[in-house]
């Protein structure tokens, strides 16, 4: 028998369903609760090893709430949820669960998201254990700055750098991926073995088959050699997929198989080579809403994100734009054979009120500009984009609808098109571009029937 596990879940159709599958499964389900207070009388009771946890629950208090307190009782946690809206998946992800899958969902896609989760969850007391007093003593180049939320990413990257586990790096565009993908291959056992740099989303869609896993001479029109895939280039060592989430759903079938087989086959050839490399994937997309909205696989989701390191974005970490500038300074008015060695008290304001949409990046070049421009060896200022104007709408509050009505309204008028259809050719998943079960749940959210017409 598996771990004992919690349903909080206020709908009691899909807490029975969940249980059955659960307890097919192996797992031994100790109770439903329909509330943060029942789910908590549950837990002093049953004494579960994990939660499985929905977001809107019965009460005032919601499946967010609860799961800060399970994070102080050190309890691990997943969630199902039919809930995408963007606000609420930043809150979700602020509690760290080990797991997040949207209803409706099949058995095999929540086995599969357990088991992941319970990998993840053991893989991290095994390396906290074993690698926390190393891990301390290791410095990581070239990212720069004293914030928590930078310091608690770098103690993530020191973690599981020695591990062979999948790592996922989430950011906003600038905010360092790449730097801390290499940092991850530096502290790993692969370190005297290449990384290879992939961006998924420069990658031309007729090649990327191709130029993942290579081809063989005569494979296609124009290849007129044998070329190694980056896949095979980066084997025993680490590959980093950047903006994985660009990736095409055709191609990240492929790519998923490789993770499960750990084996790739050039194109134009029966032959399957096997392969050693430790994945890396980055992205600034929301994944959990990309796989609500049917352009990410959630099987590929749940390989992906086996261990996920979050990078803050710049404004997030103000306290660190001084010593950084100071970095920058330094490497560029070394580089460049310029003798500038300080930036002014007003500059230096300038920088931190400034809102750095293209955070580290942005910071970077404006101080390799800067360094080229200065006429003394003080910057005295700098020239930073200006906000751009607020208009100011009058619009009356009482002829505005809400989201959700207009979501509503726009779903009703999508069906009444498509005659009542929902799915398949021709049907209103069709239409708006959505997988038909994504159309399902929300129509079931906002109280649409199945046959409106």
């Amino acid at each position: 028998m598996k771990e004992k596990l919690l349903i909080v879940e206020d709908e009691f159709i899909v807490a029975n369903d969940l249980k059955i599958m659960l307890q097919k499964a192996g797992y031994q389900v100790v109770g439903i609760a329909a509330s943060v207070a029942q789910a908590l009388k549950l837990i002093e009771e049953k004494k579960p090893d994990w939660i499985l946890l929905d977001i809107i629950l019965k009460g005032n208090l919601t499946g967010i709430d609860l799961a800060w307190e399970l994070r102080e009782m050190n309890l691990p946690f997943l969630y199902i949820s039919a809930n995408t809206n963007q606000s609420t998946l930043e809150a979700v992800k602020a509690t760290h669960p080990y797991g997040f899958t949207v209803k409706p969902f099949r058995e095999k896609d929540l086995v599969v998201m357990l088991d992941i989760a319970r990998y993840r969850f053991n893989q991290e007391r095994v390396d906290l254990a074993v690698d926390q007093i190393d891990a301390k003593n290791q410095e990581i180049q070239g990212i720069i700055g004293q914030s928590p939320l930078l310091k608690e990413a770098i103690e993530k990257i020191k973690i599981v750098a020695p591990a062979e586990t999948s790592v996922l790096i989430l950011g906003e565009s600038g905010t360092g991926k790449e730097r801390a993908a290499h940092a991850i291959h530096e502290l790993s056992a692969h370190q005297s073995n290449p990384i290879v740099v992939v961006n998924c989303a420069a990658l031309p869609q007729s090649l990327i088959e191709s130029e993942l896993f290579g081809h063989e001479k005569g494979a296609f029109t124009g290849a007129n050699a044998v070329r190694i895939g980056k896949f095979e280039q980066a084997n025993n060592g680490t590959i980093f997929l950047d903006e994985i989430g660009e990736l095409p759903l055709d191609s990240q079938v492929k790519l998923l198989r490789v993770l499960q087989e750990k084996e790739i086959q050039r194109l134009g050839s029966n032959k399957t080579i096997k392969i050693n490399v430790r994945i890396v994937a980055a992205t600034n997309k929301t994944l959990e809403r990309e796989v609500a909205e049917g352009r990410f696989r959630l099987d590929l989701y749940y390989r992906l994100n086996v261990f996920p390191i979050q990078l803050p974005s710049l404004r997030e970490r103000k306290e660190d734009i001084e010593v950084l500038a100071y970095y920058f300074l330094k490497k560029y008015a070394t580089s460049s054979k310029r003798n500038v060695s300080r930036i002014s008290a007003t500059a230096l304001e300038q920088l931190k009120n400034y809102n750095w949409p293209g955070n580290v990046r942005e910071l970077e070049h404006l101080i390799e500009r800067n360094v080229l421009l200065a006429k003394t060896n003080e910057i005295e200022n700098f020239d930073l984009p200006s906000s751009p104007p607020t208009v100011v709408l009058e619009i009356s509050t009482d002829k505005l609808k809400s989201m959700e009505e207009m979501e509503k309204e726009h779903i009703m008028n999508a069906l009444q098109f498509c005659n009542g259809k929902v799915s398949g050719s021709g049907g209103a998943a069709e239409l708006l571009k959505m997988q038909p079960q994504t159309l399902y749940s929300k129509m079931k959210k906002l109280g649409i029937k199945q046959g409106y017409n």
